[in-house]
């Protein structure tokens, strides 16, 4: 193959099925379909999307078609992947909410108008009770149960709902109604990609490559990066808190966030490789990793300053240079954790912001308070720090 292809089928890469199908479409010449389905189960878009979101831009690069799909209505249904219980029902209304912006924050890799955009529930809302039947036609019960997620929960006597069982018909039908030619996905996606390749061949298509990524682990250090489990850095945060977060990532991921998220080249992770053999190294090699990471996002400029704020924050025991301001016109006074997520929106849920507040992470004016309860009364000036890196200063207009 062309060295041009090396990036693509060697850096980032799990697992290609089929390997030597891949060679021979690109060989080919053929404007490749190349499918990524999400669910907007949430608001936000994170690290985790981006090790896709590069290969994707890799595959863009070379001229290939970039499928896009947001899965409106299986988000509906929930993917059953690694889950120990069934998800949550998402209302429509949930999910348009979610989906606003997922164009936007994927945008910020891929060229969106050069992808087409499609969206799962033209052909489900559309086909309904007659299609469900269809596709239950073109799998055994014993082929979905053998997914090793259904097989743990059934061990232990837990429920799988029916529902659950047709996602993965539903995500390989997808590649169907979009003619995909390869699909990308996480390695925890293969069977739901493999199912593609299965269904393809009983509408008479031809089945598509799959090719599955490595998944970046979140800022635990042990699960994969998830909004479930919270462990999560969100495209779309502001420079500051994503530079901060970077920094708390556990020194033994390092490697891996250069390679799946900064993109660094072989060579160079050579040399990372061998810098962190030195103690006194990792900080900086962390520092350097947030700032390029970072300048993917919000540019150079404000990577650089979200690093002066890093440093001024805990090296020098300061606030940061800019602070973002909540605006009064009178007196308000409000509980602490309802000023936390209600008005200020500093923390994703008032579950987080009492848990946060409980734990010591809120402060007003260098001040710790413990009780979520505490009645509040802002005024000009007031400082609220929650957690290691949200700043707000209260200003009267």
């Amino acid at each position: 193959m062309s060295t041009k292809y090396n990036p693509l089928l060697e850096r980032g890469i799990e697992e290609i099925i089929t390997e030597e199908g891949l060679e021979k479409k690109l060989k080919s010449g053929k404007k490749l379909r190349i499918k990524f389905g999400i669910d907007p189960t949430a608001k936000d878009m994170h690290l985790g999307h981006l090790v896709c979101l590069h290969k994707l831009n890799e595959f863009q690069e070379l001229g290939h078609k970039i499928v896009f799909i947001v899965g409106d209505y299986t988000a509906r249904i929930g993917d059953p992947t690694g889950r120990i219980k069934a998800r949550e029902f998402l209302s429509k209304k949930q999910i348009q909410e979610n989906m606003k912006d997922y164009l936007s924050q994927a945008g910020l890799i891929l060229n969106i108008k050069k992808a087409e955009i499609r969206y799962n529930s033209e052909w489900f809302e559309k086909e309904k009770i007659n299609l469900i039947m269809e596709l239950a036609l073109t799998q055994t019960v014993a082929r979905v149960i053998e997914r090793d997620d259904f097989k743990q929960r059934m061990k232990k006597g837990q429920d799988v709902c029916m529902q659950e069982l047709f996602y993965p018909l539903m995500q390989g039908y997808d590649s169907v109604m979009v003619k995909s030619d390869v699909e990308i996905g996480g390695t925890d996606q293969k069977f739901n990609m493999l199912m593609g390749r299965n269904i393809q061949r009983k509408y008479s298509q031809k089945p598509q490559i799959v090719m599955t990524l490595p998944l970046l682990v979140g800022l635990d250090g042990e699960k994969k990066m998830s909004k479930s489990y919270n462990n999560y850095i969100s495209l779309t945060e502001i420079p500051n808190i994503q530079y901060g977060k970077i920094m708390s990532i556990p020194d033994d991921l390092i490697v891996t966030y250069y390679e799946l998220a900064a993109r660094t080249s072989g060579k160079e992770l050579k040399k990372i490789e061998q810098q962190l053999k030195d103690s006194k190294k990792r900080k900086d090699l962390k520092a350097a990793l947030a700032t390029d990471i970072v300048s993917i996002f919000h540019g150079s400029e404000a990577s650089l300053l979200a690093q002066e704020n890093f440093n001024r924050v805990f090296r020098d025991k300061k606030q940061p240079i800019e602070i973002p301001e909540y605006k009064i016109k009178r007196k308000q006074c409000a509980r602490l954790v309802n000023l936390i997520f209600d008005k200020f929106q500093m923390t994703p849920s008032k579950n987080e912001a009492r848990r946060l507040i409980e734990q010591r992470g809120v402060r007003i004016d260098g001040a710790v308070i413990e009780n979520p309860n505490s009645e509040i009364c802002l005024y000009d000036g007031m400082v609220i720090r929650v957690g290691k890196m949200k700043f707000l200063k209260v200003v009267k207009e």
